[in-house]
């Protein structure tokens, strides 16, 4: 899209999406957020679309791409690659508009979301270590079988289908100056954009993406289209090394910021929007948030970050809330070399319990080459009540003649 945006036509798209998934998809609520409204000093919204069917706002768009397709493109089946919310939601939207779907998956990709996206009844191909390979193979699957390829964000009915999030908000949402997305490929931003726009011109569009998985930030910095090799991050859902060339030229004309932010940053953010607004979200859907905690955006008026999934594997969900835990200094892990003498391990344990620590885990090893004979390792996981009490454990220990392998290793490198 070189020539200049037809808002007004882009709009009345959208709003023939929003009819055409009106029997299907959910209207997700807004909800008001107490805490983050304190802490950022301006009234925060939060979109959840962790609450849509199929647990994310892909459905959206997936679904009114598919219906809009004519009964022999339906007839042939479809074929899509991702690494997990698209997936589902081209297997959901093909269920429901009576077609078959072949998707094709990273082989990394979590069983959890295998199983659901053969659980909407398509079928599952793992393919390749990366979602560009999958991609690679999906096109060539459409190819081969005549199968109906299903883009997961660079395609003008997948923007509309996701840019009723951007209706929703206009309504919902009173005297909203800023709407806060994260960005992968750039289907959900593009599609907010233009609805937003159309209605409330004044309303700031900002994108958040992943340090580590950034080509539309640096795109936008650099005038051109900017491929990012082997894109790194925890947030899967927004792991990608390539923007569209339809979502790009949107989100150049008509996205006012774009910002990174870093894997702590994300981890944090699925705590603290866990435990103090009793959402869960996946990696990805957090970016906002970790954006508005590290103070990376501000807004006159209110705002309304967008939560655009749920889908988080539960193995690294309890990951990211030891390692968010860790950083807030709630858990503290201990490691110390000690003599393999009785009663040893029973005075270390006291002087966790004189700073009031709460011991969560012990280890206790004294086989292998990397512990000398006559010496035992311990490594502790400590849950505490203050962030200054991890400290003070390890200074009592050192006081009373342990070596505390931890300790050393953090002096090492300061």
């Amino acid at each position: 899209m070189n020539a200049p945006i037809d808002l007004e036509g882009e709009l009345r798209a959208i709003e023939a999406a929003a009819a055409r998934l009106a029997p299907y998809v959910r209207e997700t609520p807004t909800v008001y957020s107490y805490t983050f409204s304190e802490s950022s000093g301006t009234d925060v919204h939060l979109k959840l679309e962790n609450l849509q069917r199929t647990g994310s706002f892909k459905v959206r768009g997936a679904l009114n791409k598919i219906l809009m397709l004519s009964d022999p493109e339906r007839e042939r089946g479809l074929v899509a690659a991702s690494a997990g919310n698209h997936a589902q939601g081209v297997a959901l939207a093909a269920q429901l508009a009576g077609c078959s779907a072949k998707i094709v998956m990273p082989v990394s990709t979590a069983i959890t979301k295998v199983e659901r996206t053969k659980g909407y009844g398509a079928e599952v191909v793992l393919f390749g270590e990366s979602y560009d390979e999958a991609a690679s193979h999906a096109l060539a699957l459409a190819e081969n079988e005549g199968r109906t390829p299903v883009h997961p964000f660079d395609d003008w009915e997948i923007i509309h289908g996701q840019g009723t999030v951007g209706l929703e908000i206009a309504r919902q949402v009173p005297d909203l100056g800023a709407v806060i997305l994260p960005i992968g490929g750039g289907g959900l931003i593009a599609g907010v954009a233009l609805a937003l726009k159309a209605k409330l011109p004044d309303v700031k569009i900002i994108g958040v993406q992943a340090e580590g998985a950034s080509p539309m930030v640096q795109s936008i910095r650099d005038g051109a289209q900017r491929v990012v090799e082997n894109p790194k991050t925890l947030a899967e859902g927004i792991r990608v090394g390539k923007v569209g060339e339809r979502t790009y030229q949107v989100v150049k004309a008509l996205c006012d910021r774009t910002v990174t932010v870093t894997e702590d940053e994300i981890a944090r953010s699925v705590v603290e929007l866990m435990e103090k607004n009793k959402v869960v979200a996946e990696a990805a859907a957090v970016t906002p948030i970790a954006a508005l905690l590290a103070n990376k955006v501000r807004a006159e008026g209110s705002l309304c970050a967008v939560i655009s999934g749920g889908n988080i594997d539960l193995s690294l969900l309890g990951r990211l809330i030891e390692s968010g835990l860790s950083q807030r200094g709630t858990l503290h892990r201990i490691e110390l070399r000690v003599n393999d003498e009785p009663g040893t391990l029973r005075r270390v344990l006291e002087a966790v319990e004189q700073e009031r620590g709460n011991l969560l885990d012990v280890r206790h090893d004294r086989a292998g080459w990397k512990v000398p004979v006559g010496s035992v390792q311990v490594d502790l996981l400590v849950e505490l009540r203050s962030s200054d009490a991890g400290p003070a454990i390890e200074a009592r220990l050192s006081s009373m003649g342990f070596e505390i392998l931890e300790l050393e290793r953090r002096l090492a490198t300061e």
